[in-house]
């Protein structure tokens, strides 16, 4: 019988990671036609057998269970409510999937009673909030003082109850926000240059992971910890999101605490300052990110572009953002970042193979001027000086280099089948997008595409498609704002937050004059009525 039990159990888990893993949600009510509620309906019908398998397995952090009776009206009128909600998070067409997990159970089933009686549902529609893991094999009632499992008390209509969630998340969701379609990006769809505004949230997940790898692998050492405080410094003046600048500056003023120089750490002392970094719940662009649910750089195929592509898109954003006068400097820290904390062998020795070769004519280049007085300039595929004199020659040569790897890697996906069939290689950025970029192009088929540059244009290209669009795209979010008031403005708009709050500290001290003063006169008056012997004395002190 134990074995029969453990082996429904293992069954049921199946089914439920079978579900996680289809294009949506499907629901796994009982009593009703399974595939017309997949496609109808976004929260998952759960019940007493599948209730703990499923968020025991759920990847969400939070989870909202929506408790009810198929027979009472109000529980009837409050499901279209309930429903407009869970399409944000849950299933194919989610704005905002992987955050928040919508359940329903109807306790009307018999088979369901005492799985509602354990959460002491006493009510319907009856609404509980928490990680979905302290739902399996709980119980709740509302006189727990320390529970992670909250009544939702204010929810009775879709604003209200994403109003509550919000405040729970400190997120900014809203009723309107819509799925990002991967149907929409290039190259299926060449011609929107909009599409680049969905990076940012990528930019700011690649950041964040590119962080944990370092810091799971270990990877700071006396001889790579110079490389990655000279990265952060890039990051702390010119990453697109706001909070990932604020981030990698307080990890910046951290850093000698965590990692002291010079000092070689054992395996022991380096799980020591790991823990010491987790346990300080360190976020370096917040704590909204999520983690696997890429926008921009989702592939067709869960193995394909994301990360990858994320960290494409933050070199590409800070190439043009920097100074001139930052550009040698910038390749540098770039390229060492590269060599010291990509985990891809093969890809970073790629890369920093480039980096090298174009060092080595920077070096033939410095040792020809000593030699001739004559202006000489070396001449790759683009035309860039070196070393580098300004951020073009940089944007143009990283550009450059991302074509030559998207180049070499279309051979080989081509030959071994790995590619996303969704989302090829292709030469950047295809005529469709910036035709003005194109002076003249051959090579069809199986050819390599010979393009005659416009670079001025490409220039201008990259400029505005990972500068301006990529900035501007981003919106500071609620968590930012109570952000604020524990950390000073690292941001360009610091002197405006300077300027306002000495107005506001003599708005403050100009009342607190005027209600002074009312108190003395006050005070003053009572004085003289009473005729005290020492009211002159008392009044010379104020």
């Amino acid at each position: 019988m134990a074995s029969s039990a453990r082996l429904l159990a293992l069954l049921a888990v199946l089914v439920l990671a079978a579900a996680r893993g289809a294009d949506a949600l499907r629901s796994l009510g009982v009593g009703e036609d399974a595939a017309a509620v997949a496609q109808g309906d976004a929260a998952v019908d759960l019940n007493a057998t599948t209730f703990d398998a499923f968020l025991g397995a759920a990847r969400e952090p939070f989870a909202v269970v929506e408790f009810f009776a198929h027979w009472c009206p109000a529980c009837r009128n409050y499901k279209p409510h309930y429903e407009k909600v869970a399409k944000l998070f849950n299933g194919q067409d989610a704005a905002h999937p992987g955050r928040v997990l919508m359940a329903r159970v109807d306790c009307a089933l018999k088979a369901n009673i005492d799985l509602c009686s354990r959460f002491s549902v006493d009510h319907y529609p009856f609404l509980l909030w928490g990680p979905p893991t302290k739902f399996v094999s709980a119980k709740w009632d509302r006189k727990q003082e320390k529970s992670e499992i909250k009544l939702i008390d204010d929810g009775r209509t879709a604003e209200r109850l994403l109003k509550w969630i919000n405040k729970q998340m400190e997120s900014s969701f809203t009723l309107d926000d819509k799925k990002y379609e991967n149907e929409n990006m290039l190259p299926k769809n060449a011609t929107d240059p909009e599409q680049i505004v969905r990076a940012i949230y990528d930019v700011e997940e690649a950041t964040a992971h590119a962080l944990q790898i370092i810091l799971e692998h270990k990877m700071i050492k006396p001889e790579t910890r110079d490389s990655l405080v000279r990265f952060l410094q890039i990051l702390v003046a010119h990453h697109p999101s706001k909070r990932c600048r604020r981030g990698s500056a307080e990890l910046l003023i951290n850093f000698y605490d965590h990692w002291p120089s010079n000092i070689s750490l054992s395996s022991q002392e380096s799980s020591r300052m790991l823990e010491s970094v987790e346990t300080d719940d360190y976020k370096i662009c917040g704590k909204e990110v999520p983690h696997g649910y890429w926008m921009f750089c989702r592939g067709s195929k869960s193995e394909t572009r994301g990360f990858s592509c994320g960290l494409w898109v933050l070199l590409h954003s800070l190439t043009v953002q920097i100074g001139d006068g930052e550009s040698q400097s910038t390749f540098t820290s770039i390229c060492d970042f590269i060599h010291n904390f990509f985990i891809c062998e093969e890809c970073r020795k790629h890369f920093y193979g480039m980096c090298s070769r174009f060092a080595k004519h920077a070096l033939r280049y410095i040792a020809a001027l000593k030699h001739s007085t004559a202006c000489l300039t070396v001449t790759f595929t683009c035309s860039v000086s070196v070393p580098f004199k300004s951020a073009r020659d940089l944007s143009l040569w990283l550009w450059s280099t991302h074509n030559k790897v998207n180049e070499r890697l279309m051979k080989d996906e081509k030959d071994l089948g790995t590619g996303d069939p969704s989302f090829p290689k292709v030469v950047w950025p295809p005529k469709a997008l910036c035709p003005s970029c194109y002076r003249s192009s051959s090579g069809t088929g199986d050819e390599a595409v010979q393009v005659d540059w416009n670079e001025d244009e490409v220039f201008s290209f990259l400029v505005n498609y990972y500068g301006k669009m990529l900035v501007s795209s981003y919106k500071e979010t609620y968590v930012e704002s109570q952000e604020k008031k524990h950390v000073m403005p690292l941001s360009d708009d610091a002197s405006s937050s300077a300027a306002r709050v000495p107005i506001g500290a003599a708005l403050g001290v100009a009342a607190a004059s005027c209600i002074f003063g009312a108190l003395a006169c006050f005070w003053r008056a009572q004085q003289k009525n009473r005729k005290y012997s020492y009211r002159l004395h008392s009044l010379k002190k104020i």
